[in-house]
């Protein structure tokens, strides 16, 4: 069970022989060739490999007991040493205790490689760990939920703080590319009646929309890829994206600047973009475009720039099977209702249709911050930007 490492030529055939005897039904002389390298002066990587195959020769030979011990001192010699802890946890499994093993089960995951990177022999029982750690997390939900749920104040956060006790969820934070502001509340989506322009602009959908189908009908190669990496720049989780089609935009504003010719296009778009309490940072905002996501695509998780500003949807042509979700909660987009979330915290998009999908997206300020810290944004994405393009 030795994984690669540089071993001398008399180590590696004592590991060879173990190795064999173990495959060859012999576990007692797989025991005496580990104990042969064990009683050596050797690092704690090659200890913890040692005791791991030890422990596979204890289990072989159903001596629990000093499988443990071999298991323990191979974490004693290297903690995050992922195959020994696995075996742990298989070994309490044996032992009937589903919950110790699960918890174990959970930290190996924590520290073991993607499964692309999983070497092939640990695959299968690594798949297993996981179906078991699900399994625990579903039920200690349950356990959980049931534990308060008569009680008043229960609500989605509470829920989002069992989902993350249990294991099924993780916390999410506002993670921004470019400018964040601390101690701003990471709220996934912001009331609709905090921004009070919501109304007046929703009375616009139709007209949006049927501006938009316009400009998809007559002019569809001004929809251009979103996702736009030149060569050698990193694509990361936007391999399948870049330079797409699956996801397009018509742009109004870019970047700070106005579209002009799209804008004069469609007007009524312009005249309810006006409406909008719009973020103005130069070189970034405002930001207005018709996002189009084609059938059965999906955008990956990502964060956003800065949570001084939000990101708004108002939703134009949405199938079913399409879903919005940001951190932990899910929602559905409703043709001509807003959205309004914080899109430095991880968010994603499903399009799981057989049409298109169309949401105007546009920014807009964080209500909750001052028109002062409004001031203090803008003066500082200016300075930061005239230093980095400056000579």
């Amino acid at each position: 069970m030795a994984t690669e490492q540089t071993f001398s030529a008399d180590i590696r055939l004592h590991f060879d022989r173990a190795n064999g005897a173990l495959r060859d039904g012999a576990p007692e002389q797989a025991v005496s060739e580990m104990l042969q390298v064990l009683n050596r002066d050797i690092a704690d990587s090659l200890r913890a490999e040692a005791n791991l195959c030890l422990a596979a020769a204890f289990r072989a030979l159903e001596q629990a007991p000093d499988e443990r011990a071999a298991l323990e001192a191979a974490l004693a010699a290297d903690p995050y040493f992922w195959p020994a802890l696995l075996q742990k946890g298989a070994l309490l499994e044996s032992q009937g205790q589903r919950k110790a093993a699960a918890l174990i089960y959970r930290d190996v995951l924590r520290i073991a490689p993607e499964t692309e990177a999983q070497p092939p022999v640990f695959r299968a029982a690594l798949a297993h760990a996981a179906e078991l750690v699900r399994l625990f997390g579903e039920a200690l939900e349950t356990t959980l939920l049931d534990a308060i749920s008569d009680l008043p104040g229960m609500s989605a956060r509470w829920q989002e703080a069992v989902a993350i006790l249990s294991g099924r969820s993780r916390p999410y934070v506002s993670e921004a590319n470019q400018l964040a502001v601390p101690r701003l509340p990471a709220q996934p989506f912001f009331r609709r009646d905090m921004f009070d322009w919501v109304p007046a602009f929703e009375q616009h959908t139709a007209s949006i929309r049927e501006e938009m189908l316009n400009a998809l009908a007559d002019t569809e190669e001004a929809f251009v890829p979103y996702i736009q990496y030149q060569p050698g720049e990193p694509v990361n989780q936007w391999r399948d994206l870049n330079h797409s089609r699956d996801w397009t935009s018509y742009h109004l504003y870019r970047s700070g600047e106005p579209v002009q010719e799209h804008l004069a296009r469609c007007p009524k778009t312009a005249e309810a973009l006006a409406l909008v309490d719009a973020v103005h940072l130069s070189g970034t905002c405002p930001n207005a475009m018709f996002s189009v996501l084609a059938p059965r695509t999906r955008i990956p998780p990502h964060h956003g720039e800065s949570n001084a500003r939000l990101v708004a949807h108002l939703p134009l042509v949405v199938p079913d099977r399409c879903l919005f979700r940001v951190g932990f909660d899910n929602r559905r987009w409703v043709e001509g209702e807003v959205l309004v979330f914080d899109d430095t915290i991880e968010h994603e998009a499903v399009n799981d249709s057989d049409r298109l999908r169309v949401v105007l997206i546009f920014d807009v300020w964080n209500p909750l911050l001052s028109v002062e810290e409004r001031v203090i944004v803008q003066r500082l994405a200016a300075a930061e930007r005239a230093f980095r393009l400056g000579g």
